[in-house]
């Protein structure tokens, strides 16, 4: 997931010593750590499936049948009395 150069994650506390935007992420041996530069503390990221995102009026994949077009009558419009 990260490479192999160290880069800052931007935002990140690190857990040990709460210190903000020390933490780095990088890869080495097909494992993905964070280190934090201001204390030392190394953690491997275990990073598991997503959960697949729920279904929402704009990722579904299913098309909805069209409608039948029917004709709009205005009741009232242009006539006098």
């Amino acid at each position: 997931m990260f490479s192999e150069q160290k880069r800052f994650i931007a935002g990140a506390v690190c857990p040990k010593c709460a210190a903000m935007d020390k933490v780095v992420a990088y890869s080495k041996a097909d494992k993905d750590y964070r280190e934090c530069v201001a204390c030392g503390f190394i953690d491997e990221l275990l990073v598991g499936p997503s959960a697949p995102a729920p279904d929402t009026r704009i990722n579904k994949s299913e098309r909805r049948d069209a409608a039948v077009a029917e004709p709009v009558k205005f009741v009232g419009f242009g006539e006098e009395k």
